[in-house]
C-alpha cells in the first residue's frame, strides 16, 4: 500500500474512498473499507492525523499507533492511503472546501463512510451533502454494539476476549523495546520492556496471556509491585524465542488476562507464579 500526505501526491484517477480516522481498524472500520475495496474502483483511504478530537483539545486514548493503523489498512486491500494531517486550519475548511481540495482533485467518484460520519467546519458535511456535490456515495449501517468507545472501556477493564469480537483481531500492546531492570532474566525469564507512546491505550494492569513474532507470550502490564515499583511498565516474555529485540518495535497480541499483578512472599513464591503464567500463555488460545 502506497502511503501520502498531499493529495497533489496522488495522480487523478477514478477512486473509491474510505473516509475516517480509523482507529483501532475495528470491525465497523473494516466493513467501511471494504465497501471501497469492493467498489471496483481504486480503493483509497482518507484517514485523519493526529485524531481530530486531540487537535480541538479532548484527551483521548488511541487504540492504535498510525504505523500499525496503515498496516491494517493495507491488509484489507487498500491501494493507497492519504494521511491528512487534522490541524485547527482543515477544522476550519467547509465542507465544499474539504471536498474539493481532498476528494475531487484526486478523481474520487464513490465516497464510502459509517453512517455517524460528518466532516468540515462545525461538522456540518456529511454523506448527503457529498451527494449534492455530485460525488457517488455509499453508507455503511454501524455494527450494532461496535465502537472504539466500547473497545476502550473494555481494555480499561481488562476484557481483551470481549474487545477482539470488536475489533476482529486480539487486542493489542506496542512499543519499542527498551533496557529495562533486567530482572527477568536473572530469573530465567527475559522480559521485553516496552516504551509505548503516551497516546495509546494501555489495558487494565495484570498479567496477559498473548503473542508476538509468532511466538506465544506471557506479558505484565502494571507497576512490578513484587519490587514495589511505581512505573507503569510493559513486559512481554517470549516463549522459545531467543534473539537481541533492543531499539526494535514489537507488536505484542493479547488473548487472555490471568490475573492480577501481585507482590509474594519471597522471590521463589514469585518465580513459581511466573512458571505457572508461562504454562497458561503455552496452553492459551487466541481470542478469535
Amino acid at each position: 500500500m502506497r502511503v501520502v500526505r498531499s493529495p497533489a501526491e496522488l495522480e487523478r484517477t477514478p477512486r473509491a474512498a474510505a473516509l475516517g480516522t480509523f482507529d483501532g481498524v475495528h470491525v465497523g472500520h473494516q466493513a467501511v473499507v471494504r465497501a471501497a475495496v469492493e467498489s471496483g474502483l481504486a480503493p483509497t483511504v482518507l484517514t485523519f492525523d493526529p485524531h481530530p478530537r486531540e487537535v480541538l483539545g479532548n484527551r483521548v486514548e488511541l487504540l492504535a499507533t498510525l504505523e500499525r493503523r496503515l498496516e491494517l489498512l493495507a491488509e484489507l486491500g487498500v491501494a493507497e492511503t492519504l494521511v491528512v494531517e487534522f490541524t485547527p486550519a482543515l477544522a476550519r475548511l467547509t465542507p465544499e472546501e474539504f471536498a474539493d481540495s481532498y476528494l475531487e482533485s484526486i478523481g474520487v467518484e464513490l465516497v464510502v463512510a459509517g453512517e455517524e460520519f460528518r466532516f468540515g467546519r462545525h461538522r456540518l458535511g456529511d454523506l448527503e451533502l457529498l451527494g449534492e456535490l455530485g460525488f457517488g456515495t455509499k453508507v455503511v449501517p454501524h455494527v450494532a454494539g461496535v465502537s472504539s468507545s466500547d473497545i476502550r472501556r473494555l481494555l480499561s477493564e481488562g476484557e481483551v476476549g470481549a474487545a477482539a469480537s470488536m475489533l476482529g483481531r486480539a487486542p493489542e500492546v506496542e512499543g519499542v523495546v527498551v533496557s529495562g531492570d533486567a530482572r527477568g532474566g536473572t530469573l530465567g525469564f527475559p522480559t521485553a520492556n516496552l516504551r509505548v507512546e503516551q497516546s495509546l491505550l494501555v489495558p487494565r494492569f495484570g498479567i496477559y496471556a498473548g503473542s508476538a513474532l509468532a511466538h506465544r507470550a506471557a506479558v505484565s502490564i502494571g507497576v512490578n509491585p513484587h519490587y514495589g515499583g511505581a512505573e507503569r511498565r510493559v513486559e512481554a516474555f517470549l516463549l522459545d524465542f531467543e534473539g537481541d529485540l533492543y531499539g526494535k518495535r514489537l507488536v505484542v497480541s493479547l488473548w487472555e488476562r490471568l490475573r492480577d499483578e501481585a507482590a509474594f512472599g519471597s522471590e521463589s513464591e514469585l518465580v513459581a507464579q511466573i512458571e505457572r503464567d508461562v504454562a497458561a500463555a503455552r496452553a492459551a488460545e487466541p481470542p478469535l
